[in-house]
């Protein structure tokens, strides 16, 4: 069974908050969030040895090949927020329309060899996974959209850029699985513009992201931050919830600015009467607005069948 979001005030915003007709009551909270569940995944499958390096593989009914969502949760990369476990949620609503949804869980930085390099490291790792498991479950990577919330925002919008990242870097791989495709919901992805944004929804700051400067590396942000490795040809679509008070609207509209001026295509898209909760739950009306994108990302079209 569904979620279904309870009607409740959000914490962070005054009761009188109401746009485009929405009553602010109906906004999903951080507990809405972290009660989201959804069936269990087809695979679990391990990347590393840590615990916390595996994916969920869900995987549509029928024959394939299957168009493919690479899920990446949220949680202000800590571990107090809940993860993998809501993503199912997302995860168990795509494949149930058709789409295989490859969900990574990821070490984050309160966890052993989370944040840098580790957290980047693991999302490389995760998306070799993916390339290695394809044939065998009829993945169709051709078709391939990377779809993170909040601090996944951050993480899938670096994957469209780290074919850019130096040699010199940790992170540098001469071989990668590309991801052409984005879609962040809430992200929070500039990590050198929006550092005050980040401390003050998340209390991250630049170090526990970036790691420490050093000789051999002064700028922080020039392999971790999605903004310092455009033009990256990808093509990613901003979604905020219209009431995100952690990652508001005008932190998308700057980051698709950035975007287009340095070459490559962005939009953003606006949930009316949305919170950051709302964004990523397919139990929530926004789903209705957030699923016709996914749709296009995979050459699917708009509509929903």
């Amino acid at each position: 069974m569904m979620f279904r979001p309870r009607v409740r005030s959000h914490p962070n915003l005054p009761l009188a908050s109401t746009l485009s007709g929405q009553d602010s009551a109906a906004l999903m909270t951080l507990a809405d969030y972290l009660a989201l569940s959804g069936p269990a995944p087809t695979a679990t499958i391990s990347y590393g040895s840590a615990p916390s390096q595996y994916a969920e593989l869900f995987c549509p009914a029928g024959a394939g090949p299957h168009p493919v969502a690479l899920l990446v949760h949220g949680g202000c990369w800590s571990i107090r927020y809940g993860g993998i476990e809501q993503m199912r949620n997302l995860a168990g609503a795509l494949a149930a329309l058709g789409i295989a949804a490859w969900s990574v869980e990821y070490r984050r930085v309160d966890e052993d060899g989370g944040g840098y390099p580790g957290t980047y490291q693991d999302m490389h790792a995760a998306l070799d996974l993916l390339g290695e498991q394809a044939q065998r479950h009829q993945l169709d990577l051709g078709r391939l959209v990377a779809i993170g919330h909040s601090a996944g925002g951050q993480l899938v919008q670096w994957i469209a850029g780290r074919a850019r990242i130096a040699p010199s870097s940790p992170l540098f791989r001469a071989s990668l699985l590309p991801a052409r495709h984005i879609i962040s919901l809430g992200g929070l992805a500039d990590l050198r513009h929006e550092r005050a944004l980040i401390a003050r929804s998340c209390g991250r700051s630049t170090v526990e992201l970036c790691g420490a400067p050093s000789a051999g590396r002064p700028d922080v942000f020039a392999d971790t931050n999605a903004a310092d490795l455009m033009p990256s040809g990808s093509v990613t679509v901003l979604i905020n919830g219209e009431l995100d008070t952690l990652s508001p609207p005008p932190a998308a509209h700057a980051y698709a600015a950035r975007a287009r001026a340095a070459g490559d295509r962005a939009s953003v898209i606006i949930l009316p009467g949305a919170s950051h909760y709302d964004e990523v739950a397919a139990s929530s009306p926004s789903f209705k607005l957030v699923l016709p994108a996914i749709r296009r990302a995979l050459g699917m079209g708009g509509q929903v069948d």
